[in-house]
Formats: C-alpha cells, structure tokens, sequence
C-alpha cells in the first residue's frame, strides 16, 4: 500500500472526477430509458430475495487415515460450542451461510458456522414484463479464527452473461464488501442453465476455502401453459416437472433435478488457514473430492435445510441438523439421486476443483443437452446433444444431463431394500477414493436408487428425495 498522503490538488481531481461520473450515470438514466444503473438497483424498495453471510467454520471429512499434522486439524473443536450434542468437526473452511429472515442476534451467532458447498440457490429466467429481477444481499461477518485477516469478500456469478461490472463481483471493477457492511446484488437473468458462484476476492484462497456454491436459471418455458403439449411420446396426464432451456420440443425436460457440485480440499492449504501459515500452492494436492461438500458415504445421506427460500433453523438461526447426522450439519446437501422407473431425471454438474472430474453413471446412460449455461443446439437449431455415460468436467464447467430411469426389477442385488441401485462416481479412481491406501476415506460416488412407480411423491426442490 502506497502510505504517501493525498496531495491537496490531487484530491480536488478526485472529487471533481467522482462528480462527473455521477453526473453522466444521471444522464444515461434520463436518455437511456429503464436500464440497470447501481443507484436505482441499490434503492432499498424491497427486501432481498435471498441474503447470505461470508465467514469462517468448520466441516467434517473423515478423520482416517489421518494426514499429519494438517488432518484432522487439532484446532477443529471436538463439539460445537452451542450445541455439544452435534458431534465432531475436522476442517477449517470459508463459506457462505443464507441468513434470510434473521434478526440480528441470530445473525450474530452465524460468524464461524460457515457451510459448504454455500447454499444452493435458483431464479426463474428474467421477464420484462414481470420484472423479476433477483436480489441477493452479502454481509460480511469477519472470520472468527482468523481476525487478523479482513479479507473483503464479494459474490462472482460464473459464467453469468448480462451483468453489469458494478454487480459482477470481481472486486477491481465492482464492489467488495468488507468486515461488517452489506451490499447487493441485482441480477436480471435471461440465460436459463447451470452456473455456479465464488467470493472472487484472493479467488485462489477463497474458492479452495470453500466460499464456493451453485446456481441455476429455471427457463420460461417451465410456465408456458403449453408444455403439457412437449414431447409427442410422453402421455398427457404426465407432464414434464420442469425443462433445462427453453427447448421448443422437450427434448430437456424433467421429472426429477438433482445438482452435483464438484470441490476439493487439500487439507494443508486448510490447516495452514487455520495455523496462520501460507501453503505453497504449486505443490497442490487434492486430498479429497467431493459432491455437494460430502465424501461417500456421507455423499447418501439425507438432506438438511437446503430449501434457500424456506430454511430450517432453530431459534438461535443455526441450521437444524438431520438426528443421527449431526456431524453432517454445515454439510447439509445430499448427493443421491432418487427417482421412478422411467421417469426423466435431470442433473446439474458444476466444477468449481482446480482439476478436471471425469464423472461416470454405470449401467445408465446420460443425454448431454447443455454445457456451460447453453443449450446443445447449433447456431440454425440442430440438436448437438450426445449420448455418454461419462461426462469430463473441467475447473469452471457445467453441464446439463438427462436421463431416463431404468425400470424396476424388484430391488435384485439390493438385499430387499425395494429399489434398484446403479452408481454415480468420478472415474478417476483416486478421487472416487480420495487417495486413501486402504480405501478408508470415501470420495466423488453417490447412488441413484431406482424405486417402483408411485412410491415417491413429486419433488418440493432440487434434490428433494420424494420419500
């Protein structure tokens, strides 16, 4: 940081400066009609849609084999502090945590009870004549462990195509929020697809600390009053649930969604967080690869408040965990992927590890109709999409998938747990398996279970099992 002091005359050319650029932003209000401009986005008419807190807190993977002496991190508390009944925690991270509708007591108490991956959220595809815009609201509650550091933090729509620099989040043309402020984001969504967010200040540390999450655009077309009409081989009485794009033809709709967010830890750059210390980041390792911020088996457990629009909490604002899962608590999005005989089951992968994933369904076959937020279509309409059973993702790419459900057989192989089991797993064996010599630690696999017609009830959200 330069310390000179600002000259007199060189203040007077700032200012005159800052008053300038007002001036022309009020101009291009008046001539340029009803556009985006940040004073106008920023005007407090309304609440936010969704308001999410920046901090610190800790995680679990499993403890064995043990990494010495960066994991498990002998700082990690042995209980929550609030809550000693919720178990252990092994991993110091960065994150986000969604605080919509807390009072500022229970916002208080979120500071060092981070979450990964953040909390997943959705918008439908902007409308001009709704004007939906989205807003989302950023505190910055500083990192409890480390209050030396007051990193700023801000919040990166990847891969989003119309926003202007003010809301972009890239903080040497935007805003970052420091240590105790607020601000927000508006965002006018026209792209429907699969993205994903990050706090983009000291990306490399933030991203791989965990501030890291996914978001998805629902099309217009999933409220055309005419999509009951799509797909000339699906009956009448079984409309789709939902589409990926505005596909014309429902080549992308769905019965089912699940979103599979792909991360990774390297447990030294976490302890060396936590410690105080600096990792050399080319001597980087991915100690663990993850789905949705669980190793496998965790990877199958079941959900815990992850509806961003109607979270469960208790009254001091924690998140309420899963009984028997509490260690899972800042962990709370589950991987496995549940769904009917026959029906169309759409998935969201997102990258947002430093290394290509290589994600594979065994015994079933995967559409691939989108790829970073666009549709498989070429530039005169032809259908590009493709059939695999493995898709390679690399750092910063989504893709949309569909599939169609296998039939039930009756649960063979499944020792009479009433639905058929099929896998879902990086194909890189060591990150399947977290480079675990004796296969101790889990890693990218979950489970798609297959259940007979009529035993799941239709999805409430993206991920929601139906049992």
């Amino acid at each position: 940081m330069n310390k000179q002091s600002v000259a007199r005359r060189d203040f007077l050319k700032l200012a005159g400066g800052a008053t300038v650029a007002a001036g022309a932003v009020g101009s291009m209000a008046r001539w340029a009609g009803p556009v985006l401009v940040p004073e106008l986005a920023g005007a407090a008419d309304r609440a936010p849609d969704l308001y999410l807190a920046g901090t610190d807190g800790w995680i679990s993977l499993p403890k064995t084999p043990a990494i010495p002496p960066f994991h498990p991190d002998n700082l990690a508390p042995l209980v929550d502090d609030a809550h000693p009944q919720w178990g252990t925690f092994s991993t110091y991270i960065f994150g986000f945590r969604n605080i919509t509708g807390l009072d500022d007591r229970q916002k208080s108490n979120q500071k060092n009870h981070a979450q990964h991956s953040a909390p997943m959220f959705w918008w439908d595809e902007y409308d001009d004549a709704l004007g939906n815009e989205m807003r989302v609201q950023v505190t910055n509650l500083g990192l409890a462990l480390r209050p030396d550091l007051f990193d700023a933090h801000t919040l990166h729509w990847h891969g989003f195509r119309n926003v202007i620099p003010f809301f972009d989040g890239e903080p040497t043309g935007s805003v970052a929020v420091p240590t105790g402020r607020d601000f927000t984001y508006v965002y006018r969504p026209r792209d429907p697809g699969t993205y994903m967010y990050h706090c983009h200040v000291e990306d490399v540390e933030h991203v791989h600390m965990g501030m890291t999450g996914l978001v998805f655009v629902a099309p217009k077309q999933d409220k055309d009053a005419n999509k009951l009409n799509l797909g000339a081989s699906r009956p009448i009485n079984k409309p789709y649930k939902g589409f990926l794009y505005n596909d014309g033809d429902g080549a992308t709709g769905y019965d089912r969604q699940f979103a599979m967010f792909l991360s990774e830890v390297w447990a030294e750059a976490h302890w060396a967080d936590a410690h105080i210390q600096l990792p050399e980041w080319s001597d980087y390792r991915a100690d663990f690869a993850m789905i949705n911020g669980r190793v496998y088996p965790d990877t199958l457990a079941p959900n815990g408040s992850v509806d961003p629009f109607n979270p469960q909490r208790d009254p001091d604002g924690y998140l309420v965990p899963v009984p028997g899962y509490e260690y899972l608590r800042y962990q709370p999005l589950s991987s496995r992927i549940t769904c009917m005989g026959g029906e169309q089951v759409a998935l969201r992968f997102s990258n947002l590890g430093f290394r290509e994933q290589s994600m594979t369904t065994a015994g079933v076959t995967m559409n691939v109709v989108g790829r970073d937020a666009t549709p498989m279509r070429g530039r005169d309409g032809t259908d590009t999409s493709y059939m695999t059973d493995n898709v390679n993702i690399g750092p910063g790419e989504s893709f949309d998938v569909v599939f169609t459900a296998p039939s039930f057989t009756g649960g063979q192989g499944t020792s009479g747990k009433g639905y058929d089991v099929y896998r879902l797993y990086n194909r890189a064996y060591i990150r399947s398996n977290n480079l675990a010599p004796s296969g101790g630690f889990g890693g990218q696999q979950t489970e798609i279970h297959v259940f007979p017609h009529g035993a799941l009830s239709a999805q409430q959200y993206p991920n929601h099992w139906g049992l």
